[in-house]
């Protein structure tokens, strides 16, 4: 957990040309990497619920 957070902090300082840089030598078709993190169902009721 600890390398995660020194990573999220090393990350926000960084510039937006380097943080583009690193997104595109990772996800160069910036593919949609939260897909199949919830089901449709889940999705529905999660709107639902945030909508009041």
């Amino acid at each position: 957990m600890e390398n995660a957070i020194r990573r999220e902090k090393q990350l926000k300082a960084w510039h937006r040309e380097w943080k583009w840089t690193l997104i595109n030598a990772e996800n160069p078709d910036l593919k949609d990497l939260s897909v199949g993190w919830f089901t449709e169902k889940e999705i529905q009721e999660y709107s639902r619920n945030a909508n009041g």
